[in-house]
Order: structure tokens, then sequence, then C-alpha cells
């Protein structure tokens, strides 16, 4: 074979090779259009009629769940257990909703499950505070230490119960802060309940000065005390001598209310026992302080 028959026989194997390239590379566009309306008409519409299903679903839960709360609360169930148990049976219908349609598009349940117990650990480690939190807020709803509407003071927070979720509590102090606490912590300390008894007892200590004639300043502030329609005859109201401080003496005064009309008595024996003390001449003392002046002559 010449030189010339080489070239051209090499030409031919490169055209050949070109055109087998250009074969294979070439794009199936109808085969592309089928397996695009393939996925339209079997996958495709399971994804689309899955989120109709979640969109309509949730509106369902919630509404049934508005509805089984008002109905509760009509019946006077307890208002406390009555929000949790709602709340936690509409996270949980929303959950098998939402694992019913995965199986119904065609993924494989087995493997998100195995993904997520792979994962739990993780994220178990990472969060055990929230662990903690949702413990405490089910040692709550069982234990019951309070309920909403009772007015507790813990971790030097006071205020009335507004909500109980599974994750904090929410409570609205007197001057109207909300403060949210975790339920870890209120399961783990202490929790004064001022709601629980419908009767308190008012403690209120007051100072006359020691030139008094006590027994008269005790009889006073009983009868401050009695003359107050709101201080309950029985128990008797108490006024007894408790201490002898620097400058005064401390007279401590003690009487028993209902529970709501706690603060309206405090503010009120508080104003008349000073008007009171003040016309029968006994003085209340205040701090204050003797200078004496020396002068020496050299």
């Amino acid at each position: 074979m010449s030189i010339s028959d080489s070239f051209l026989f090499a030409d031919e194997v490169i055209d050949k090779a070109e055109q087998n390239v250009q074969e294979n590379v070439s794009i199936d566009w109808q085969k592309v259009l089928d397996t695009i309306v393939n996925w339209c008409t079997t996958t495709g519409i399971r994804v689309l009629i899955s989120l109709v299903i979640i969109v309509v679903s949730f509106k369902v839960i919630n509404f049934l769940c508005k509805r089984i709360y008002k109905r509760l609360t009509k019946k006077k169930a307890d208002a406390t257990l009555s929000k949790v148990l709602v709340q936690t049976a509409r996270i949980a219908l929303k959950v098998l909703v939402v694992l019913a349609l995965i199986g119904y598009v065609g993924i494989e349940t087995a493997s998100i499950t195995a993904i997520v117990a792979s994962l739990g650990v993780g994220i178990s480690l990472a969060v055990q505070g929230t662990l903690s939190n949702f413990a405490g807020g089910v040692i709550i709803v069982i234990m019951r230490p309070f309920k909403l509407g009772d007015f507790i003071t813990s971790n030097g927070q006071s205020g009335t119960v507004e909500d109980i979720k599974l994750f904090y509590t929410t409570i609205v102090t007197p001057d109207n802060k909300v403060i949210y606490i975790p339920n870890g912590t209120l399961a783990n300390n202490v929790i004064v309940n001022a709601s629980v008894k419908d009767d308190r007892r008012l403690d209120i200590k007051f100072s006359v000065h020691y030139n008094s004639d006590l027994d008269l300043a005790k009889k006073v502030l009983l009868d401050v005390c009695r003359e107050c329609d709101l201080v309950y005859n029985s128990p008797a109201p108490f006024a007894e001598i408790g201490e002898y401080a620097d400058s005064s003496v401390e007279i401590f005064v003690r009487v028993w209310v209902a529970r709501p009309d706690y603060w309206t008595v405090n503010w009120y024996l508080l104003k008349e026992f000073k008007k009171a003390l003040d016309a029968n001449g006994i003085e209340i003392p205040y701090n204050q302080l003797d200078v004496t002046i020396r002068n020496e002559e050299n």
C-alpha cells in the first residue's frame, strides 16, 4: 500500500470514529419527553395529591382540635390538661399524615426510619436541655404542681400561669411582663403556689417607739384589724411584740383573709395603722443620728 493510500485509509477511520461518537452523544429527545410525561402521570400526580391532602388534612386537624378544646372548656374539664392533650394530639396527627403520604408517594419509609434513628443519637446529645424540658413538661402535666391561672413563684420569678406547653411555661407578672420558664427548670426547683388555698395569712410588722405604751399600741392595731370587713374573725387577728430592734419595738400583726383580698387588705392596714397610732399619740420611730459637739479649751 502506498503512502497516499495509507492516508486515505486513516481519514476514513477517523471519519467513522467521529460519526460513531456523534451518534452516541446525540440526545434522544423523544425518550426524555416520554420519561417526563411518565413521571408526571405517575409520581407527579401522587406528589400533587399528597400536597393537597396535607393542606386539607392540616386544616381539618386544626379545626377538630379547636372544637375539641372548646367542648372540653364548656364541660369545665381541667384547662391545663385539656390544652396540653389537644396540642399533643394536633402534632401527632400531623406527623402521622406526613408519614402516610411519604409511603404513598413511593419513598421508602424504612430508609427514612434508619436515617432518623442514626440522627437521633447525635441530636439527642445536642439537645439534652430540650429533652429535659420535655420530660419536665410531662412531669408538670402528670404531677400538677400548678394549673392555668395559678400565681406561682419559682427561680426568683413570680406571676400568673398563662400557658403550659411541652417545653416551657408562660407566666405573666403583676406588671404585665411575659416570662418563659423552661419546664426542666420548673420541675427541678421549688415552686411556691399561692393559689392552691382559698385563704391566706397576711403578716405585717410595725415599729413603735420604746417609750410607747405597748399594750395600747397592740390594742390600737387589733381594733383596726377588727374594723376591716375583709379580715376574718376566725382565726382572730393576732398582734404581739416580736422583736426589740436597735431603735424601736417591732409588733407583729397577723390576720387571715380570702386569697383575692390579700393585697387590698395589705394596703388598707398599712394606711390605717399609721392613722390610728398617730391619733393615739404613739410614735413611729425612724432612723436618726444624734451629733454631740464638744468644745475643749486649750
